[in-house]
């Protein structure tokens, strides 16, 4: 990889930042239900919220992956071709794992 090579999530990165940020809030309220005392199950309600959204992020930043990461080195064979789609698999595993 090249330092001129641009991931495939970087025409979205505005997107995903202002996701993440959201997600961050979500944990500072999470830290804040805990600290207060709330219900359990409405903390637990949160952090379902949370993991959905983290999942979101993960899935969207997968789908980049395999259509520009993926499909470029599929396009260029070889070596490159074979550890992009291991390391693509191996990506999978962990989301389905998570």
């Amino acid at each position: 990889m090249t330092e001129n090579h641009q991931h495939g999530y970087i025409h979205n990165k505005d997107d995903y930042l202002k996701r993440l940020r959201r997600i961050e809030g979500q944990a500072r309220g999470l830290q804040g239900m805990v600290e207060d005392e709330k219900y359990c199950i409405d903390i637990l309600t949160q952090v379902s919220a949370m993991t959905k959204a983290l999942q979101s992020v993960a899935l969207g930043l997968l789908d980049e992956h395999l259509n520009h990461c993926v499909v470029d080195a599929a396009r260029a064979g070889g070596a490159e071709s074979d550890a992009k789609i291991q390391e693509a698999s191996q990506a999978i595993a962990r989301l389905v794992r998570s």
